[in-house]
């Protein structure tokens, strides 16, 4: 079977917009589940659903790949999971290495979706000396001493950095020159990185952040008196019940009105400031 590093996908070349590519895995997922469903053919509108997308795009991102279904029958499940698949390079076998066995790559290790779509934990890596030797899902854990070797004896293009942050862009940039040329960043920092190498980055702690966003949004389409945190504002005086209280109020002794030009003509301050 090829490995990663001697065959390329043929995305950039064909010229799928990165926003089609990045929709495929969806596809291919909802694909996936009519396949070991047993169903043979699936209509845009109903392969869009289960995806999340609208029909139109759906049929725009399979236009890129020459799919074009047919007319009152759909897509046929298998092929377009095997179209897919192909396009995204999970015909092939890649070899991935985890670069940090904390408690977020000791998870990603036990991870069983990898081997099933295409990706093979060919090493775990960590610096923690007490850490090699021991086995994860199976595997034995090596030095970060051994990070360029296990590269190359292994023919891996893919790493997974899950490292303190700290420790990110240094193994980063061994990774690159050890051959790696996409990158996988659970690491809560930022990459820099060289031209050709790819970098995906997921940060959990953004995506709750956004997901708060909405929830916050949500609260105040309820409730549209509320402030920017929720909560209402503090109760005020009726414009009347302010305009006669002003003009009830005695100066103190020996103060001196003000010359303010929103006073009016007795002296008193609108209750409704003009905007």
């Amino acid at each position: 079977m090829a490995t990663g590093r001697t065959h390329r996908p043929a995305t950039r070349s064909r010229g799928i917009p990165e926003a089609t590519v990045a929709r495929l895995p969806l596809y291919l997922r909802a694909l996936t589940a009519l396949s070991e469903r047993s169903v043979p053919t699936v209509s845009s509108e109903e392969l869009a659903a289960a995806a999340g997308v609208n029909s139109a795009k759906l049929r725009k991102d399979f236009s890129y790949l020459g799919s074009y279904g047919t007319r009152g029958v759909g897509y046929d499940v298998e092929y377009l999971v095997y179209q897919i698949s192909r396009e995204l390079g999970l015909t092939q076998d890649w070899p991935v290495v985890i670069v940090g066995i904390g408690n977020l790559g000791a998870a990603l290790a036990n991870y069983g979706g990898f081997a099933s779509r295409g990706f093979r934990v060919a090493a775990l890596i960590d610096a923690d000396p007490a850490l090699t030797g021991r086995t994860v899902a199976g595997i034995a854990v090596q030095h970060t001493d051994e990070l360029e070797k296990i590269i190359d004896d292994n023919g891996v293009s893919i790493g997974v950095i899950a490292t303190p942050a700290g420790a990110a862009q240094q193994v980063c940039e061994r990774l690159v020159a050890a051959g790696v040329t996409s990158i996988l960043n659970f690491a809560p920092t930022v990459l820099s990185v060289p031209d050709g190498v790819d970098v995906r980055k997921v940060d959990l702690s953004i995506e709750l952040q956004i997901l708060a966003f909405h929830e916050q949004r949500k609260a105040s389409e309820e409730n549209p008196g509320a402030g920017i945190d929720g909560s209402l504002p503090a109760a005020e005086e009726p414009p009347v019940v302010a305009k006669r209280a002003a003009r009830n109020q005695t100066p103190a002794a020996g103060a001196e009105r003000s010359a303010s030009p929103d006073q009016g003509p007795d002296g008193d301050i609108p209750a409704v400031m003009p905007a």
